[in-house]
């Protein structure tokens, strides 16, 4: 099925899919394993036309690294997709290393891939945590960012990083006290620096228990409070090769945490005044549990060329029918227009 598009760009050649709202399936057309300073090697994929509007996509954890998904929300038709596996994340590798992984080495791998696919500048797009990493990018380099789209951001402070281990908004107390119960009691007061720990890579000559149980809880609390359904300890069990993945994940994911993503100095809403004049577009849900929606106002009122759309319903879910069909909106409009439409939700 084709669909013609009165002229401006090329005509879509890929249907949407309607009962998602996202592009279909594709398959990247290059894989590079990029090596970067102090040992990492990173995985970057290129997927739709090779001669259309440049977009990296930078996925959120920090750990969780790329999904298929996130090509979906583009036109193949219309956009070059650029995936990046972050250090330690998904296929780059090591796995789960946390030596030489700060948001520095990130923004520093960025403009490495940049340059070496050639790209002078580039749609950012970014999830959570990559939503997170897009605007430290755009302040580090100003230059290589054409636009800016942001799902679900994350504010790396003190205060919302204890909302997530500590439940004070109490979104789910059962299911905390599930999360919780991994913990010994007199430890509860660092949950997070309790994780940290026992997600490091066990000896070699030892099992690799605690983490694996350290890890499943943690991710059963982060599916409840996404999806906003319990998710009991037996409701799903990972197989141990995914078990494994979690805890490289969550190793990466606690290192960032405990050191606030290393965004405190200055924090990242100052950095915001050095974001370039581009199209700037936040989209949250308000009842995000995971990041908060005061987080994307406080950012919001700090960019003020941009706009953001509350997409209610959605939870912290991109795949839901109400954000995927907003981001894919959002990235038509820019394809055909250069810029996402000029109807914010009030």
């Amino acid at each position: 099925m084709i669909f013609m598009n009165s002229g401006h760009g090329p005509p879509r050649t890929m249907a949407l899919v309607l009962s998602t709202g996202l592009y279909p399936e594709t398959q990247p057309w290059r894989t590079h394993a990029m090596e970067a300073p102090h040992g990492h090697v990173l995985h970057v994929e290129e997927s739709g036309d090779p001669a259309g509007l440049c977009a990296v996509v930078l996925h959120g954890g920090p750990g969780s690294g790329s999904s298929p998904l996130l090509r979906r929300f583009f036109d193949p038709a219309r956009y070059r997709v650029i995936s990046i596996d972050q250090r330690g994340a998904g296929l780059s590798r090591p796995r789960g290393a946390t030596a030489h992984n700060r948001t520095e080495d990130l923004l520093a791998d960025l403009r490495l891939v940049r340059e070496r696919l050639e790209v002078p500048r580039w749609l950012v797009v970014g999830g959570s945590w990559g939503a997170t990493l897009a605007l430290a990018h755009a302040a580090f380099e100003p230059q290589a960012v054409a636009a800016l789209l942001l799902r679900a951001v994350f504010l790396p402070s003190a205060e919302y990083i204890e909302d997530f281990f500590q439940d004070t908004a109490g979104c789910a107390p059962a299911a905390w006290a599930r999360f919780a119960s991994v913990v010994p009691t007199d430890q509860r007061h660092d949950m997070l620096g309790y994780l940290a720990a026992g997600l490091q890579e066990p000896p070699a000559d030892s099992d690799a228990v605690l983490p694996r149980r350290l890890a499943l809880a943690w991710w059963q609390w982060e599916r409840t409070l996404a999806g906003g359904e319990p998710v009991s300890n037996t409701d799903v069990q990972p197989d141990r090769q995914t078990l494994d993945a979690l805890v490289d994940r969550y190793r990466v994911q606690s290192h960032y945490l405990l050191h606030r993503c290393w965004l405190d100095s200055p924090p990242l809403l100052e950095r915001l005044d050095a974001l370039p004049q581009v199209p700037t577009l936040l989209l949250h849900s308000r009842d995000d549990r995971i990041c908060r929606p005061e987080g994307a106002l406080a950012v919001h009122e700090r960019i003020t060329h941009g706009q953001l759309r509350w997409v209610d319903g959605a939870g912290h879910d991109p795949s839901h029918p109400a954000m995927a069909s907003t981001m894919v909106a959002a990235l038509d409009s820019y394809a055909l227009h250069g810029h996402f439409g000029d109807s914010p939700v009030p």
